[in-house]
């Protein structure tokens, strides 16, 4: 990466991270994978109760597979041959889980975490049950403000998401946005996260380089 853009990125990052502090999140700056597992090891010990969310991120990053490694009681929801009744019964686990990891659609340099999600699972794990969250999210996802998290989740996150799920929304054939009302929108529940009463709950992995969508 050029000198002077890394050297935007991380200040990009060090706004993001004092916004966080204030809002009673931890920001954390990581530039590698190798890093960040190490931070996974520091953050989550051996045998603990661990959940995912729906995320490109912890795929490309090497996190889920490092989940699956024994050391820790995974509920994998992305296991092959899963019924739909036998993934549910994980959502519902997922709020006693010690851990929750997942991504996030947008972070904003002012603190705040913004998301779009199509059946709630992930959003709601986020807000409450788990007693960790660790949102690992690319230097990608930094926003300005709330205004531009939305903007980028509907005509970015989403459209590519549904095209990853291969759902017959309008954002499939458009590349953008129309808020639909198909059987197929996966934009159904929008959630701010402004702040947390407990500090030491939401922990905020920003990586130094793009992740996800």
């Amino acid at each position: 990466m050029d000198a002077n853009v890394k050297w935007y990125l991380e200040k990009k990052v060090e706004r993001t991270i004092v916004g966080l502090k204030k809002h009673n999140m931890q920001g954390i700056y990581l530039e590698n994978t190798v890093q960040l597992m190490n931070k996974i090891e520091e953050l989550i010990p051996e045998n603990s109760l661990v959940a995912v969310g729906d995320s490109m991120t912890l795929f490309e990053t090497g996190v889920i597979e490092r989940l699956r490694s024994g050391k820790y009681q995974f509920l994998d929801k992305y296991e092959p041959g899963l019924t739909r009744i036998e993934k549910d019964q994980i959502y519902r686990q997922t709020f006693s889980a010690d851990t929750f990891l997942c991504s996030t659609n947008a972070l904003t340099e002012t603190g705040e975490l913004y998301n779009i999600d199509g059946n709630g699972s992930r959003v709601a794990a986020m807000i409450y049950g788990p007693k960790q969250v660790i949102i690992v999210a690319g230097v990608n996802k930094i926003v300005k403000n709330l205004e531009e998290a939305e903007i980028r989740v509907r005509n970015y996150a989403a459209p590519l998401d549904a095209k990853r799920l291969n759902k017959k929304t309008p954002c499939t054939t458009v590349g953008y946005c129309v808020d639909c009302q198909s059987e197929d929108r996966i934009c159904n529940d929008f959630v701010v996260i402004k702040r947390q009463s407990d500090p030491n709950r939401i922990k905020v992995i920003i990586m130094g380089e793009s992740y996800g969508y």
